[in-house]
C-alpha cells in the first residue's frame, strides 16, 4: 500500500518541483486558502501563539496565525522544489554569510556541532552550508515511516553532498567521523521527554529542551554554532552562523542549552511567522504528565 501511495503522489510532487518560482508561489497562495478553510491545527497554532505572546491582542494573534499558514505553504513547496534546484539557485536563494572564525576553525581542522531550530527554511540551509564551506555536513534526522518517501527525501537532502544520519545513530556516526572535518547539525526545538530534558523558560512557557547538542559538543569538545536562517523576502533566505562556545568543555551544565534557547527565542520574536507553530511543542509538565 505504501508503494502504491508513493507512485500515485510522486508524479504530482515532481511536477510541482518543476514549476518556476513565480508559479510555485501562486500555487502556494491557493494552498494557503485551502489550509485556512480546513482549519488545520488551528487550535494548536492559536494556543501556542497566545501562550507565547500574552501581550498581543486576539486580533494580532489572528494576523500571526494567518501569516504562519502562508509561510507554511511556502515552506512545504520550497522543500519540494529542492528536487529540481540547481547549485546556482541554491546559493542565490539561500545566501550563506561565511564568518572569519569559521574559516579559521576549518583551517585548524576543527569539527563543529551546529544547533538550530525549525525557523526559516532549515531544509535549504543544509545544501547552502555544504556548497559554501569545506565541512562535511552531517544532519541528524528522523526517518519517515514510508520507505519510498524516505528514499525521496533522503535524495533531496543529500544531492549536493550533505550526509544524513538517523538521530538515534548520531553518536556512532560522530565517532566514526572523528578523523574527518565535519559539521554535525541537530535541530533541537522539538518536544523533549520531561525526565531527559533541561527545563527553562522559552517563549513565556515552562519548556523541556533536548540536551543532545550540549552533551555531544562537550563529549567531543567541538565548537558549538548556532545557525540563524533569516527570511529576507519570499523565497529568499540568508544564513548567519554564530559561534556560541568555542570550547564547550569549559562551560557549566545547561549553559550551552540555555544560550541556544535564548538565541532562538530572540529570532522567533523578531519574525514569529517563520517558526513551526503547528508543532505540539509543549506536551509535558516537569512531572512528565501530558498537558
Amino acid at each position: 500500500m505504501q508503494k502504491i501511495v508513493f507512485y500515485i503522489c510522486y508524479p504530482l510532487l515532481y511536477l510541482i518541483a518543476c514549476l518556476p518560482f513565480w508559479a510555485l508561489y501562486i500555487l502556494s497562495d491557493f494552498f494557503y486558502f485551502i489550509l485556512l478553510l480546513s482549519g488545520y491545527r488551528k487550535k494548536v497554532v492559536v494556543k501556542n501563539l497566545t501562550n507565547s505572546f500574552p501581550e498581543k491582542t486576539s486580533k494580532e494573534i489572528t494576523i500571526l496565525y494567518k501569516q504562519y499558514y502562508s509561510y507554511l505553504c511556502d515552506l512545504v513547496l520550497e522543500t519540494l522544489k529542492t528536487l529540481r534546484m540547481s547549485e546556482k539557485e541554491t546559493k542565490e536563494r539561500c545566501v550563506f554569510h561565511h564568518p572569519e572564525w569559521l574559516t579559521r576553525l576549518s583551517n585548524e581542522n576543527r569539527s563543529i556541532v551546529i544547533v538550530m531550530g525549525h525557523y526559516g527554511n532549515w531544509e535549504w540551509a543544509g545544501p547552502s552550508f555544504t556548497l559554501n564551506t569545506n565541512y562535511q555536513l552531517v544532519v541528524a534526522y528522523l526517518p519517515l515511516t514510508n520507505p519510498y518517501f524516505e528514499k525521496m527525501t533522503s535524495r533531496m537532502r543529500t544531492k549536493f553532498g550533505t550526509q544524513i544520519s538517523p538521530a538515534a545513530s548520531i553518536l556512532k556516526t560522530m565517532v566514526a567521523n572523528r578523523k574527518k572535518l565535519t559539521a554535525t547539525a541537530l535541530i533541537a526545538d522539538q518536544t523533549a521527554w520531561a525526565e531527559q530534558a533541561y527545563w527553562t523558560t522559552f517563549l513565556n512557557q515552562d519548556t523541556a529542551v533536548f540536551t543532545g547538542p550540549e552533551k555531544l559538543a562537550i563529549k567531543f569538545d567541538y565548537p558549538i554554532v548556532f545557525m540563524n536562517v533569516k527570511r529576507t523576502k519570499r523565497g529568499h533566505y540568508e544564513i548567519f552562523p554564530e559561534l556560541l562556545f568555542e570550547f564547550p568543555k569549559e562551560t557549566t551544565e545547561g549553559q550551552i542549552t540555555e544560550k541556544f534557547t535564548n538565541r532562538l527565542e530572540e529570532e522567533i520574536r523578531s519574525n514569529p511567522a517563520t517558526w513551526l507553530w503547528s508543532h505540539k511543542r509543549w506536551k509535558y509538565s516537569r512531572s512528565g504528565a501530558r498537558i
